[in-house]
């Protein structure tokens, strides 16, 4: 092989080799131009942002609301605070108002009992169909009552397992030196439940202006468990007292404890009389069923000989 030949191989395996390392550089993302990207890339506005969002989200759900609005508007006129109160306790599901709320149990009541109608009009007669679907309004009016009812002990059940390990938390870190809004602030780096939310809502609301006492007894108001309205009352007696906040937290997390084991006894008594129901109905009648199943035909048998 001559020297020419060997030198045109190795410029075209070179120029090969360039084109090949330039093609896959193009094609992998480079980190400083992304990087410089998000400093220079112009803000969107807001109806591009919005429309970024799913079509559900954009369309369908705000006509949902609206529709359960106007509903709300014509149905029974109910305690708007209570109900107010009741929606908070439940954690505010969807972001419902007690107005849609009203409109979902007209809209549920109206929508559950027209289809009763339909399917029973054509088989029964007519006072059985009335029935069924009298039936089928007040289900379809009580069934939303149900359901945030399930929500508000649901979410109370969730903050009183989580409150004693949170109050711990927060003693230890004020035992160590920190402020109350920076162990609260702790606590809700800690864990992500329904009551570290309350006490991120808390913090928000000291950061917007109001009082901690204030703060602290929307908290009561809006969990409605009785530990937390002890250790909020607890916690703004002392800060109108002076008191040391360490001892009020480490007094309140000991007695925490003590209701949750005592809480955990209790329900341990409970269990032999929740078993019995089960045995009697369930567990019995197959045990008679497998000891005194053979004997059956032979007594049969017997008294029918005799």
């Amino acid at each position: 092989m001559t020297p020419t030949v060997l030198l045109i191989g190795v410029v075209v395996l070179g120029g090969f080799g360039a084109v090949i390392f330039f093609v896959i550089r193009s094609q992998r993302p480079d980190a400083i131009a992304e990087r410089l990207n998000q400093f220079t890339e112009r803000e969107m506005s807001l109806e591009e942002m919005e429309l970024q969002q799913p079509f559900y989200q954009r369309v369908i759900v705000p006509i949902f609301m609206s529709v359960l609005t106007i509903l709300g508007k014509y149905g029974a006129k109910q305690s708007s605070e209570r109900l107010k109160t009741n929606l908070q306790m439940a954690g505010n599901p969807g972001g419902i108002t007690p107005t849609m709320f009203v409109g979902l149990r007209m809209g549920l009541a109206l929508v559950l009992g027209l289809i009763i109608t339909l399917v029973t009009s054509r088989t029964m007669p007519i006072t059985q169909a009335l029935m069924y679907s009298s039936i089928g309004f007040v289900m379809g009016y009580m069934l939303p009552v149900m359901w945030l009812g399930r929500k508000i002990t649901g979410r109370k059940h969730s903050i009183q397992k989580a409150l004693p390990d949170a109050l711990d938390l927060l003693c230890i870190s004020v035992e160590a030196g920190l402020a109350f809004d920076l162990a609260l602030q702790r606590v809700t780096q800690k864990w992500d439940d329904e009551l570290s939310r309350e006490f991120k809502r808390v913090l928000s609301d000291v950061r917007l202006g109001r009082t901690r006492r204030e703060a602290l007894r929307d908290l009561a108001l809006r969990t409605g468990v009785e530990d937390v309205q002890t250790f909020t009352a607890a916690v703004i007696q002392a800060d109108q007292l002076g008191v040391s906040m360490s001892k009020i937290l480490r007094l309140q997390s000991d007695q925490m404890r003590v209701r949750r084991r005592q809480r955990a006894e209790s329900l341990a008594q409970q269990a032999p009389i929740k078993m019995l129901f089960p045995m009697v109905f369930l567990i019995f009648p197959a045990l008679f069923v497998v000891i005194l199943g053979p004997a059956v035909p032979k007594l049969m048998a017997a008294f029918g000989g005799g």
